[in-house]
């Protein structure tokens, strides 16, 4: 459990940096896919 939000806190803090270096919009848009994963990975995984 405490990995699944170690990689949620990173994907965020990935995130917030592409929104605030303009160039790199890119690296938001992955951040933000992984993020929705690790999240649906981990909901999963504790549903079980």
């Amino acid at each position: 459990m405490g990995l699944i939000v170690a990689l949620l806190v990173i994907w965020l803090v990935l995130a917030v940096l592409g929104v605030v270096i303009k160039g790199l919009f890119w690296l938001f848009i992955v951040a933000l896919i992984l993020f929705v994963a690790t999240g649906v990975f981990g909901w999963l995984r504790r549903r079980t």
